[in-house]
């Protein structure tokens, strides 16, 4: 009889949420070399390839696919029974901001992991814009936030860095019109760089809505009587990317960036970084 052991198989997941090996090392706190050995250990049990390391970057063959899905259930259900036996002794809750654009798809995974771990501990979980994130984490009102900025302030770390897209209903023509009708929320950080871009670029443009209301904009936009911009990935299921073909002007690089409590971490504290880093930065 042949036994999978969760480390390898906690390995592959790595790889897979971290894009490469060599991230996923330093996510496990191990050396490359001793992921890759547990990936092999795992090829040699099965007699399968399940990674085509032919290209630049590696990626999963068919049978690889298949066991990870397989392998994401067994770890789940190894940190779920480790969690719900050993870590009631962690209780209370950790306070987390996020801007509104970068909830999903991430951060539901991000808490079903944590919860997963530490199923005492409450996650307080604060959806705003970079600046007002900014605001709370220096009062003290955060343990951790995330932000999407275009640098990194002293004390942050990058976790990814995407494109920032123009954004409109599908198959719309909004972006083709002059002057561009534009929505954006009032605080919102991407707007003076929109402004600044069109400005730049001698297109006349309009702002259709301001609000403090994502949904309203999301559906002036799925109206096709506006645009507005998103990080890469983040675009609101019912939109899509513009391919405008050079008609709009270029936008600029956005940081994903962390910032957490100074000082020693908690283990709790110290494990939600961690699936932040490995949840953001492998998009």
């Amino acid at each position: 009889m042949r036994n999978l052991d969760v480390a390898t198989l906690r390995a592959l997941v790595a790889v897979a949420d971290a894009g490469g090996v060599t991230r996923a090392a330093g996510f496990l706190h191990l050396t490359q070399s001793a992921v890759s050995m547990q990936i092999k250990r795992i090829e040699e049990l099965l007699d399968l390839q399940l990674l085509d390391r032919s290209g630049r970057t590696v990626s999963f063959t068919a049978s690889g696919d298949q066991l990870l899905s397989y392998a994401r259930r067994m770890v789940a259900l190894n940190d779920e029974v480790v969690g719900r036996l050993t870590a009631q002794e962690f209780t209370g809750t950790l306070r987390l901001g996020v801007p509104h654009d970068v909830v999903h798809p991430a951060i539901p995974q991000v808490l079903k992991k944590f919860n997963a771990a530490y199923p005492a501990i409450r996650i307080a979980l604060e959806a705003s814009h970079t600046l007002i994130l900014h605001q709370m984490f220096a009062k003290g009102e955060c343990d951790v936030i995330l932000t999407t900025e275009t640098a990194v302030a002293p004390g942050g770390v990058t976790l990814a860095e995407r494109p920032l897209n123009w954004v409109g209903a599908p198959g719309g023509a909004a972006w083709r019109q002059r002057p561009l009708n534009i929505a954006f929320g009032r605080l919102c950080t991407f707007r003076p760089l929109v402004v600044g871009a069109l400005d730049n670029a001698g297109i006349p443009w309009q702002m259709l809505l301001e609000t403090d209301n994502d949904s309203s904009i999301h559906a002036t936009v799925s109206a096709d009587l506006a645009v507005f911009t998103s990080i890469e990935g983040t675009e609101p299921q019912q939109l899509v990317p513009i391919d405008h073909g050079g008609a709009l002007p270029d936008l600029p690089m956005q940081k994903i960036n962390l910032y957490k409590t100074a000082g020693k971490l908690s283990e709790p504290l110290e494990h939600l970084v961690n699936v932040l880093t490995a949840q953001l930065g492998a998009g």
